[in-house]
């Protein structure tokens, strides 16, 4: 991976599931989530009015089957920007009502030897 940086993020053990943490690096705020033991990078930043999306509430995605019911599925895999309640997909950066148009930055996040990385 030429021309890329690790950055020091947190410790595993300061980073409990379903927790996430916001850090400056490089003139960027990144959030570092925990989801299930998993570690993703999401910019802090909302594409539609450039709010701080990762400080909102970590919410699911409503599904309707078939059969028209409607089930919550994916609990806490989605953060919605506390200005507006645009909804982004953690993992990949996508908002969940049109993910085809719009998209936060993701970051791959590095843990080695309990320690996490954000690699830029």
């Amino acid at each position: 991976m030429s021309g890329t940086r690790k950055h020091f993020v947190t410790t595993v053990d300061e980073l409990d599931e379903s927790e996430h943490v916001i850090v400056d690096i490089e003139e960027r705020e990144i959030a570092v989530f925990n989801l299930e033991g998993e570690y993703y990078g999401l910019l802090n930043y909302c594409v539609h009015q450039s709010g701080p999306a990762c400080e909102g509430r970590l919410t699911g995605e409503l599904v309707e089957d078939e059969d028209g019911e409607l089930s919550y599925e994916r609990d806490g895999e989605f953060v919605c920007c506390p200005w507006h309640g645009w909804e982004f997909d953690i993992k990949s950066g996508h908002n969940l009502a049109r993910p085809d148009e719009y998209r936060v930055p993701t970051y791959e996040i590095v843990e080695e030897d309990g320690d996490l990385y954000v690699t830029l």
